[in-house]
């Protein structure tokens, strides 16, 4: 990986990113060939910096045979410009794979070859810093720039050398965090009892599958796949497995045409539009749209527990959805108690199992850590939560001239897309065009043949920044 030379104090970014994600990184390739528009020989000059010592897209669940839930035009920038050199295609391309991959004729690509492909483009981009832990994010009036204080990390990833620098403008993407329930984290943060969120589900596969009885707790992808994989490991007749979720099913991902229109750019804006009340009823509605199972999973379960009956009896496998885990403890030194909920029946039972995957999913890490000399000027809804607005943008008092942009981190404010892969390069060229106050990416006026509302189109909002220029005197 080469780097642009980093501006110093005198000379600072466009754009700092904090985070180096997958939506960072469509970011960071994006804006690679944005030139500046004071200067249009000069480029954009951006840093991104991340703590970790090299891009690593959820390792833990890099399951083989495992595809993306999006096709592979979801990439990193194909949707926004599929001229640009970090197409998923021009990766093929590059490696000589593009006719191998034209015969394949996938649609959805596996996951770890979209972790590849990410990879891929960081050793390619200049300006990206991994193994930099950023401490604190400071707006500096005089110099109407934003301070950004980091630290540079060792191999080892313990101690490091203090650095600073300064730009116009930041970009947060320092994306989610694996979400352990109440009752389950003291017995998740306890090493010697295997209770293991999916996440870290690879590290610990083995280990798993030696514990005589394994309990999978989640009704999404992640956990389906586990559970099928677990499933085919186990022996005929001993597979020892109980699959609890809360949902009331376990029930397919809503992947029809129109429903995927739920996925655009339209029903962003016609989310953000409606009252806060309403966003956050819908949210918890709209499970479906991106917490259920692709049907071929779902079909490879039912035809794996299916083969397990053909010479008589039934699988040594419980699948319960419609439960809540009330709480959880140990039963002597190694097996593990949980006492159950059914939700719909009110009824309560104790569950004995010898290891626990916990495929609960993920939850926004919070902003006010790393931004808190800045929380006083960042204005909240009535829940507490950061007011985002249509170009991803925190909403900040008018003494902070600069713009931070938020990346996953609004699904309050734009619903059930904002961590969804498709939406990665628009909104991209979103925060871009607003940034420069131009349009080095014109987006489409209609993505959906779906009218949100009583508005027959929605309004695109306007590329020009209100807030502060790209360039400022200093």
């Amino acid at each position: 990986m080469t780097d642009r030379p980093t501006p110093g104090t005198d000379q600072p970014h466009n754009l700092i990113g904090i985070g180096i994600g997958p939506f960072n990184l469509s970011l960071a390739a994006l804006a690679h060939d944005v030139r500046h528009p004071d200067t249009p020989r000069a480029p954009l000059t951006a840093a991104f910096y991340d703590q970790r010592p090299a891009f690593h897209w959820h390792p833990g669940l890099l399951l083989d045979g495992a595809t993306l839930q999006v096709p592979f035009l979801a990439d990193l920038v194909t949707l926004a410009d599929p001229t640009s050199p970090w197409t998923f295609l021009n990766y093929l391309r590059t490696l000589g794979r593009l006719y191998p991959f034209y015969f394949a004729e996938r649609f959805h690509i596996q996951r770890a070859e979209y972790d590849a492909y990410c990879r891929w483009v960081t050793q390619q981009l200049p300006g990206l810093h991994f193994g930099h832990h950023v401490d604190a994010v400071r707006w500096i009036p005089e110099r109407t720039l934003f301070q950004v204080d980091f630290t540079q990390l060792d191999p080892d990833g313990e101690t490091g050398t203090p650095g600073r620098a300064h730009a116009r403008h930041i970009a947060l993407g320092i994306g989610t965090a694996p979400h352990v329930p109440e009752p389950l984290r003291p017995l998740a943060a306890a090493e010697d009892i295997p209770v293991i969120h999916s996440g870290d589900y690879l590290d610990h596969r083995e280990r798993l599958l030696r514990a005589e009885h394994i309990t999978v707790i989640g009704s999404g992808q992640s956990g389906a796949e586990i559970f099928l994989d677990l499933l085919r490991a186990r022996p005929h007749g001993h597979e020892r497995l109980h699959w609890l979720a809360r949902t009331p099913a376990f029930a397919p991902m809503e992947y029809s045409k129109l429903g995927l229109e739920h996925f655009t750019p339209d029903y962003t804006r016609y989310f953000h539009g409606l009252a806060e009340e309403t966003r956050d009823h819908l949210v918890t509605r709209q499970w479906q749209l991106h917490k259920g199972i692709d049907t071929d999973t779902i079909s490879a379960i039912h035809d794996e527990l299916y083969r397990r009956t053909l010479h008589g009896g039934w699988p040594d496998a419980t699948l319960t959805p419609g439960v809540r885990v009330r709480t959880a403890g140990r039963l002597g030194t190694t097996r593990i108690e949980l006492h159950l909920e059914h939700i719909e029946q009110g009824t309560r039972s104790r569950h004995t199992t010898d290891a626990v995957v916990l495929a609960t999913g993920y939850r926004e890490r919070p902003l006010d850590t790393l931004l808190d000399g800045i929380a006083p000027h960042i204005r909240r809804d009535g829940a507490g939560r950061p007011r985002v607005d249509l170009h991803h943008r925190l909403e900040l008092d008018p003494a902070i001239t600069g713009n931070i942009y938020v990346q996953n981190a609004e699904r309050h404010t734009h619903g059930v897309g904002a961590p969804d892969l498709g939406l990665a390069a628009h909104r991209s060229a979103t925060i871009l065009n607003h940034l420069t106050g131009t349009t080095p990416y014109p987006l489409p006026d209609r993505t959906a043949f779906t009218t949100f509302g009583l508005t027959p189109h929605p309004a695109v909002p306007p590329q020009t920044s209100p807030r502060a220029p790209l360039h400022q005197t200093t």
